[in-house]
């Protein structure tokens, strides 16, 4: 008993620590917004909480399947729980969907019948909070991008970075991404309409902007779905890290082609499977000990779960074009 609980704490640890943060940072935000929902009565703040909200339950589902993801391979699920997370993150994303029509649902409503909104300093503060507390989970967000898209990036390059590396994180950093940037973005349209409609006539900016909430977590909802919807049927690996797997296998002197290849990618880890050209005249013994440590360096690349190599002899022909620049 004691040796589960101990390996049940290892996977926690090992969970996603952006999707852990923003859950609690978006319950703490969501408890503050609905209560400035309730005495100022602003559709748009009511929009924001209910955001918050979407974000806190999808973000703990998140972190739960981030978990179960990084179980070990088993005799029955030989290929490991990768995919778990994209299960998680689907159900996130109806989640947010829901989240998202109740929210265009509530800003049309508010079109057609604008509410007079108060106790403007508490909505003021409560927003304020929101760009603040959203802004530094997207950070983060964008910092455990660079960690595992391993960009190097840092100081302010880690935001350009992080949206042109997003496609290569983890699937739950994925979804803290785009709904915080999604959050950070609904809280300053959440401001405006408060501002406006305090000191101007304009009470209709607090319906356009509860809709343009709405659409931003349904434009979230598509995103993240497609992601991972292609990550549950099976998707190959991005052309560098093919690359970079292709000149770890030919950095063997032993090892002189490669004749296939294939990557695919399980949740943030990727499997290779490869058939290698080794050099021609040598004894089954020397090949299995090139294969072997070949495997052996594959697999201690912290991105890679698992390795599956075949070998044959040297065929003379060039199977696998590597560039210069990739060496």
């Amino acid at each position: 008993m004691e040796q589960q609980k101990e390996s049940f704490m290892s996977l926690v640890k090992k969970g996603n620590k952006s999707s852990a943060i923003a859950a609690t940072g978006n319950t703490i935000l969501a408890i503050a917004k609905a209560v400035a929902a309730s005495f100022s009565g602003s559709g748009a703040m009511f929009a924001s909480a209910m955001h918050s909200l979407a974000d806190a339950v999808n973000q703990g589902f998140v972190f739960v399947g981030s978990v179960l993801s990084e179980k070990r391979p088993t005799a029955k699920f030989p290929l490991g729980f990768g995919r778990v997370i994209n299960i998680f993150c689907m159900i996130a994303v109806i989640v947010v969907t829901i989240m998202a029509y109740e929210t265009i649902l509530e800003g049309w409503h508010l079109l057609q019948h604008p509410a007079e909104s108060g106790g403007f300093l508490l909505n003021l503060l409560v927003l304020l909070l929101n760009i603040l507390i959203d802004g530094w989970i997207l950070v983060k967000a964008m910092k455990e991008i660079a960690h595992e898209s391993r960009s190097g990036a840092t100081g302010m390059a880690v935001v350009t970075s992080s949206f042109q590396n997003v496609g290569r994180a983890a699937p739950p950093t994925r979804l803290v991404f785009y709904e915080d940037l999604v959050a950070v973005t609904g809280a300053l349209l959440a401001l405006i309409a408060v501002i406006v409609t305090t000191f101007t006539n304009f009470d209709a900016l607090d319906g356009v902007a509860t809709i343009l909430i709405g659409l931003l977590m349904v434009g979230v909802a598509f995103r993240v779905g497609y992601d991972n919807m292609v990550g549950l049927i099976g998707v190959a690996a991005p052309r560098d890290i093919e690359e970079k797997v292709a000149v770890l296998i030919l950095d063997d002197d032993k090892v002189k082609d490669i004749n296939k290849m294939r990557i695919t990618q399980e949740g943030r880890y990727y499997h290779v499977e490869a058939l290698l050209e080794l050099q021609k005249g040598m004894t089954l013994a020397d090949a299995d000990d090139v294969k072997f440590k070949v495997r052996d360096v594959l697999a201690n690349d912290p991105d890679i779960s698992d390795v599956a190599l075949g070998i044959i002899e040297d065929d003379g022909k060039q199977s696998w074009d590597i560039s210069p620049k990739t060496i």
